[in-house]
């Protein structure tokens, strides 16, 4: 009998899928709940693999190569030498310092209209952002789209990104580690697109940009300044799409920023 493409066993493969597993780490299944002392197949490890490519000037470019200070300080300093958006997003995607990169289908850069006076920056790309290569995309996108087109807007009136822009595997929440390592990098991205109006998109993303220490429903809806290190700007925390669709009573107050950022814009 052929095997089910529609039963438990897809289910579990999908899972298995959307949870980040890509690739199998031992010929044989191991039983961990068998006897400590029943031997155990052998598994290879990451150290018995050939050692990644080196780059021009011999040093090795991976993940593992660098501690995470070491990371987080080549990417400010990657950071600063893009002169343009462009140059960014191809200095993004040659950059190793964070191990996400090895995990996730592509770099995820961002979507809609860079010289938009208003920008959207979430946390994290998820599973139909990795596949696809565009920030949300996915179902939270488009109450994003729906959201944005309540005030008359839609993605050629907003640049969106992330803070991160590689999807975490089973698209958990990045790492302090992760997310600071990333940073420089949509730093970077907002100075050099350069919008009037910044929103944060969740909890995550406005501790990031905005250093908010409180949670977002105490911070959702205010206005607080961003410098660009071109110029400050008006920055505003809202909940993420996400969370909305998880808490449709929350969409009331999420209507209420988006009134206040039309408001804003209408204003210049």
């Amino acid at each position: 009998m052929p095997p089910d493409s529609t039963g438990p066993t897809k289910d579990v493969l999908t899972f298995y899928i959307e949870a980040g597993v890509d690739a199998l780490i031992g010929e044989v299944p191991v039983n961990q709940f068998a006897a400590a002392e029943t031997p155990a197949p052998a598994i290879r490890t990451i150290r018995e693999f050939p050692p990644p490519p080196r780059e021009a000037n011999g040093s090795a470019q991976t993940p593992a190569s660098q501690a995470p200070d070491e990371a987080a300080m080549a990417a400010r300093a990657a950071a600063k030498s893009a002169k343009t958006l462009d140059e960014l997003r191809s200095i993004l995607e040659k950059f190793d310092g964070c191990a996400l990169k090895a995990t996730a289908t592509q770099l995820v850069f961002a979507d809609g209209n860079p010289a938009a006076r208003l920008m959207f920056v979430g946390e994290a790309p998820g599973r139909d952002e990795d596949i696809d290569g565009l920030p949300f995309v996915g179902r939270s996108g488009k109450l994003l789209d729906r959201m944005l087109a309540a005030i008359g807007l839609d993605r050629t009136s907003a640049y969106i990104a992330n803070i991160v822009p590689w999807r975490p595997p089973g698209n958990r929440t990045p790492t302090p580690q992760e997310s600071q390592i990333c940073l420089p990098f949509i730093l970077r991205q907002i100075e050099l697109a350069d919008p009037d109006i910044l929103v944060c998109l969740g909890g995550p993303s406005a501790q990031a940009l905005l250093g908010i220490k409180e949670g977002i429903t105490k911070t959702r809806g205010r206005w607080f300044t961003f410098d660009t290190n071109k110029r400050e700007i008006r920055a505003m925390p809202t909940f993420h799409p996400a969370f909305l669709l998880r808490s449709p009573l929350q969409k009331r107050f999420a209507w209420r920023d988006f009134l206040a950022i039309k408001k804003a814009l209408d204003q210049r």
